[in-house]
């Protein structure tokens, strides 16, 4: 049986977990768009732009360890590149499929649409380096060797990579075979040299910690994580791009460390421990608490994605999974040192009074059920839930450092799709919902079934917070009719409600829990009602933008 280049790749990614690819169809990636949606295995998600698409293949990703999206060449890989920048900051393995001129046009250097018209069919490819590991010309001669060249690299790195399929290459048959490549292992005598320093360390330390980052989860390392806090009885910590790494309810976990910003109990307990094994947490801006965060070099022991720095010196060729691994069969169990994590506290306010911060986070808090998929856009509602404490199973999923406006909505769908189980919950701002809100007809159209808060506090309050003239006019919006918003991009017979009080909140929320369909509440507070880690950073904008 003949199998074509752009069937080959396909299979391929199926058998790495990806069943669904989202994009924008166009005339160069006919072949692709073609093959995808006659895959048996594969479904096409056509998206309203490609930056949705690439959101939604990054949400996907987040649920699923991968994820794919496929433009048409030049206008449509474009758009989509500060969304597969996002994922290759956040560390997430997309496959961006790209169908370009056939190599005969591209040869002759014809003046095609699509392009800058001087000839130049390279420029686009180029012009995504900076934002994936590794890229390929996909031919009948090379695409079995470098399909699995580039697994290996978004796998390795946990970062997207780039395919592009001319269109008249795609549908020949290949030529060549090749065997999967193996991800590389630690360097044995680096892993045992880690392992015994950080043994050692713990040995004579009274009180320690792990203060666990997102890279544990990008890497598909948390059950090694959680066989070296059974083994150790150590307690864990998570920072805020961290979040829900590990299950929230397990009784290792103390709460997140955000510097000197929030949870001071936490803040003490990690600055003052004699031992923080560090494992995959970047020390990002928000992830520091705005740089806050008070870590002794010599009490920190780096476990990054491909090295451990110990006392200002890097072991280079140390896998994340094989250290915690190594450790969690060598080291000794000690009742150590540890905290309760704490909740936001019990649901306040007047049933008649307006919503504002410290009724309303709470309130969202508690309608989190075991098992939720919680999506929060960048901003300050997801600051505001970033400090609940999740029932089992739950996670959380917020573009802590990338941050681009917007990514929720369309993640969301992503992370619905990968998981049409389990349930979303969407929060999302209103400045943040107005740049992709076209994404939410998807839901229906998928047969999904979301529950979305859109919180309206009149314009862009992150941004209030942190300029130097809240009322500038760049901070406002417009002002939409929300709830009709559902209607229009068919997600016909779903409960809408706007609220404005505790009372209205209490009753949308109770209406959700039962809802056989999709849930649109639209909360509307003050413009300056702001959750407490947002109030943090505006009294902390000297040391955040330092």
């Amino acid at each position: 049986m003949t199998v074509t280049v752009i069937d080959h790749v396909l299979s391929r990614l199926r058998t790495i977990g990806i069943t669904d690819v989202f994009g924008v169809p166009g005339d160069y990636s006919f072949s692709v768009n073609d093959a995808i949606c006659h895959h048996p295995e594969i479904r096409w998600i056509g998206c309203t732009n490609e930056l949705n698409a690439g959101y939604a293949a990054d949400g996907y990703a987040r649920i699923k360890g991968v994820g794919a999206v496929c433009t048409t060449y030049g206008v449509g890989e474009l758009s989509a590149i500060n969304a597969i920048a996002g994922s290759y900051a956040e560390h997430l393995p997309v496959f961006h499929l790209v169908g370009t001129p056939p190599a005969s046009t591209q040869a002759a250097r014809a003046l095609m649409h699509h392009t800058l018209g001087n000839g130049e069919y390279g420029l686009f490819q180029r012009m995504s380096e900076a934002v994936v590991v590794a890229s390929a010309v996909m031919t009948p001669q090379n695409a079995a060797y470098e399909t699995e060249r580039l697994i290996r690299e978004a796998l390795y790195h946990r970062r997207p990579v780039y395919m592009a399929f001319p269109a008249d290459l795609a549908n020949l048959p290949l030529v060549a075979e090749a065997a999967p490549l193996p991800l590389p292992k630690s360097v044995p005598a680096n892993l045992a040299r880690a392992a015994d320093a950080i043994l050692d360390r713990l040995a004579t330390a009274n009180s320690a910690c792990i203060l666990a980052g997102m890279l544990v989860g990008r890497t598909g390392d948390t059950a090694a994580l959680e066989k070296l806090l059974a083994a150790s009885g150590l307690p864990l910590a998570t920072m805020f791009m961290g979040k829900s790494v590990l299950d929230e309810q397990h009784p290792a976990y103390i709460g997140i460390y955000d510097g000197a910003l929030l949870n001071e109990e936490v803040r003490a307990f990690v600055e003052t421990a004699d031992l923080v094994l560090d494992v995959g947490a970047p020390m990002t801006d928000f992830n520091t608490g705005a740089f806050t965060a008070k870590l002794d070099p010599e009490k920190t022991i780096s476990i990054v994605h491909h090295h451990v720095r110990i006392d200002g010196k890097v072991l280079p060729g140390v896998e994340i999974g094989d250290i915690l691994e190594v450790l969690a069969q060598r080291v000794g169990h000690r009742d150590w040192p540890r905290l309760a994590p704490t909740s936001l506290g019990p649901v306040v306010g007047e049933a008649d009074a307006p919503i504002d911060a410290a009724s309303l986070y709470p309130r969202w808090a508690n309608f989190i059920r075991p098992g939720d998929i919680l999506v929060a856009e960048t901003g300050t509602a997801s600051m505001g839930l970033g400090f609940a404490l999740l029932p089992e199973g739950a996670s959380f999923h917020n573009q802590t450092l990338w941050g681009s406006i917007g990514w929720a909505t369309p993640a969301a769908v992503g992370a619905a799709a990968a998981a049409p189980d389990r349930r979303v919950v969407l929060v999302t701002g209103d400045g943040s919902h107005q740049l992709t809100v076209q994404e939410l007809g998807q839901f229906a159209r998928l047969g999904l079934k979301p529950v979305v808060f859109v919180l309206n506090n009149n314009g862009y309050l992150i941004e209030r917070l942190l300029c130097k003239e809240p009322e500038i006019a760049y901070n406002d919006i417009a002002q939409w009719r929300y709830t009709e918003l559902p209607h229009a991009f068919g997600c016909d017979g779903w409960l809408t409600a706007r609220v404005t009080t505790n009372a209205e909140l209490d009753a949308a929320m109770d209406a959700a829990e039962t809802a056989q369909s999709g849930v649109y509440i639209e909360v509307v507070t003050d413009t300056y009602a702001a959750s407490p880690l947002s109030l943090k950073l505006h009294e902390a904008v000297q040391t955040l933008y330092k």
